[in-house]
């Protein structure tokens, strides 16, 4: 039986930072943040990626949007699901694991938030799916779209080597199925989540943080390893980070896109 395959991306493209709920407002970098008394203290304006499953180690997964300011989203995983065969059963596709330059092993895919507020408020991070996959190429208008097809977020988890009370993250399935929706991933209460932390969706085997473990090494038909060009590595999918596609529904083998918005919010 001969079979075509096709592709899932999903494009990062939206990253929003609000600071009040109901604000669309993006604040810059400040020089430097008031604490109580006369006490100044200096907020870097950056933040440098770091290990999931190691947050003290900081590692170079490579290029990503972020934002700026004493609250900010410093990294988000691209994610991307390869290549897939096109069948007429179940249509479950697994997203590719987060790689890294250097001798860092795959991780699950992660968003890192740095919260350098003076006032500790917390802040809350969603997630929103703005349009579905599509594929404008394809000649049949009404074909253009994966019509159902629903993108889930599983397994989330926090991490930091801060010592601040961690956030509190969202451990059931996350399911976008209504588009333009925002879905709650992770809340950080007053004077929680503080300092950098990761929420990361999925683990290798290897996690000493008793989470379970989600990847599996992707190899092609005579059972080797598929290398991942970018990062030179084998290449790992994650069963965290699905992709659901009902039967009913025509795929063309194509490269699929959609566009995902991460919501930072501080809380008032």
């Amino acid at each position: 039986m001969r079979f075509t395959h096709t592709s899932f991306l999903v494009s990062m493209t939206g990253l929003v930072l609000l600071f009040s709920i109901n604000s669309l407002s993006v604040q810059a970098a400040p020089d430097s943040m008031e604490q109580s008394g006369s006490v100044s203290v200096k907020g870097s304006s950056t933040t440098n990626p770091v290990d999931p499953e190691n947050p003290g180690t900081i590692v170079d997964p490579g290029k990503s949007p972020s934002t700026t300011g004493p609250l900010r989203i410093d990294y988000v995983s691209a994610l991307d699901f390869g290549e897939s065969k096109i069948t007429k059963g179940a249509r479950r596709y697994n997203a590719r694991a987060q790689q890294f330059f250097g001798d860092t092993g795959p991780r699950g895919s992660y968003i890192q938030i740095t919260d350098q507020q003076a006032d500790s408020s917390g802040w809350t991070l969603q997630v929103k799916q703005e349009k579905q996959f599509t594929n404008p190429i394809i000649q049949n208008a009404e074909e253009q779209e994966l019509k159902g097809a629903v993108l889930s977020l599983d397994k989330g988890w926090a991490n930091s080597s801060s010592t601040s009370e961690a956030p509190t993250v969202t451990r059931e399935t996350i399911a976008l199925n209504s588009i333009g929706s925002a879905y709650e991933v992770a809340t950080a209460g007053k004077n929680s989540g503080k300092g950098i932390w990761t929420i990361a969706f999925g683990a290798s085997e290897t996690n000493t943080n008793n989470q379970p473990q989600t990847l599996t090494p992707v190899v092609d038909a005579s059972h080797k390893p598929i290398i991942d060009q970018t990062y030179n590595k084998p290449v790992y999918s994650n069963s965290a980070i699905t992709l659901t596609v009902p039967e009913t529904t025509v795929i063309h083998p194509v490269e699929y896109q959609t566009e995902i918005t991460w919501i930072l919010a501080k809380l008032p």
